[in-house]
């Protein structure tokens, strides 16, 4: 018996008891609501654009309390997965491979699809996909580029097991590649860009331009601070489509632009390229891309490639359920 209930008769700590008991736990909860939602991102143009809502301080203009965490990619993935965070940036294929280890998410939020930052880099002398059988390739296993290479293999008839594949992680692709270790590399934007500066003669031999919708990036949040939190998480996907006006606005670009090239240290002009390659998904696009279609133009249809992709190479044994890695309310009642 609690220390409390000694100094009173014990038909009133009965009573008393459950009261206070229940009181703990709304207080619980109204502190839990005040944590800040907590956001895992990382070094690419659809992501790094979050910046521009928090240096415009447009959350706390919504009213939500967001804390952004920056992050490696995988590092992030591996923070989501750990707990630490409400929602993770994450390509529409690696949302799979984190929730099949356990790791569940929803995407609520499309950010954009890769229209030619997601590149194979390969070294001097190769100018073509079919030149790379027999060839090592330097790039991140069982994830978004291995699955741009795979997909890119097939269109010219080759297979994994024609060539050598060289585990990197993504932020060490240039140098591996300059290193010679390997005759090429698969990587995004900035470390395709720095693979093709740093070797003299690289050529970008196959891009995500070749197959626009194969790599969606979404906000993937976990389903219980998005059952719990809905509300809060309406204002995030508010503040995200007025980014996307903001930044693909002529008149406001050059704003953004600074913005967003601040946050990874390069130049406006530098940075300009590697945004040109991400299609920025706006609010209307949004909508059409969350219609469940079997096609690369439905992120209903990419995920499903990306599922086949990972059972067939592997990645996880058993599909995963579509359905329910994706929610379109959000953004439909906007």
């Amino acid at each position: 018996m609690s220390t409390f209930s000694k100094m009173i008769p014990s038909f009133i700590a009965q009573k008393v008891a459950p009261v206070l008991f229940g009181l703990t736990a709304v207080l619980s909860l109204n502190a839990q609501a005040k944590e800040p939602l907590k956001i895992g991102y990382s070094d690419w143009p659809g992501w790094v654009a979050w910046e521009v809502a928090i240096e415009k301080q447009w959350f706390k203009e919504a009213g939500v309390d967001v804390k952004f965490e920056w992050f490696d990619y995988l590092a992030s993935m591996d923070a989501y997965a750990a707990g630490q965070l409400d929602a993770v940036a994450m390509t529409n294929g690696d949302m799979l491979v984190t929730g099949s280890s356990g790791a569940k998410s929803v995407a609520i939020i499309i950010n954009d699809f890769s229209n030619g930052n997601d590149m194979i880099v390969a070294k001097p002398g190769i100018t073509k996909v079919e030149q790379l059988k027999g060839k090592k390739i330097g790039v991140e296993i069982g994830f978004v580029g291995h699955l741009l290479l795979l997909n890119a293999l097939e269109k010219v008839g080759l297979k994994e097991s024609d060539v050598t594949l060289i585990n990197v992680p993504t932020n060490e692709t240039a140098q591996v590649l300059a290193s010679g270790d390997v005759d090429a590399i698969v990587a995004w934007q900035p470390n395709s860009g720095q693979a093709l500066e740093q070797v003299a003669g690289s050529t970008a031999i196959y891009s995500s331009a070749d197959e626009p919708g194969l790599i969606y990036d979404v906000l993937a949040v976990s389903p219980s601070s998005l059952a719990s939190r809905k509300d809060e998480w309406k204002k995030v996907a508010q503040v995200w489509y007025k980014t996307v006006d903001y930044i693909n606005d002529p008149k406001t670009q050059p704003d953004a632009l600074k913005i967003m090239s601040a946050r990874v240290g390069l130049k406006p002009a530098q940075y300009a390229p590697l945004l040109k390659g991400t299609k920025l998904v706006s609010l209307d696009e949004a909508k059409t891309i969350f219609k469940k279609t079997d096609t690369f133009s439905s992120l209903y249809g990419s995920s499903k490639a990306s599922d086949d992709f990972n059972i067939k190479y592997k990645v996880y044994s058993q599909p995963e359920v579509l359905d329910t890695y994706i929610d379109s309310s959000i953004t439909d009642s906007l």
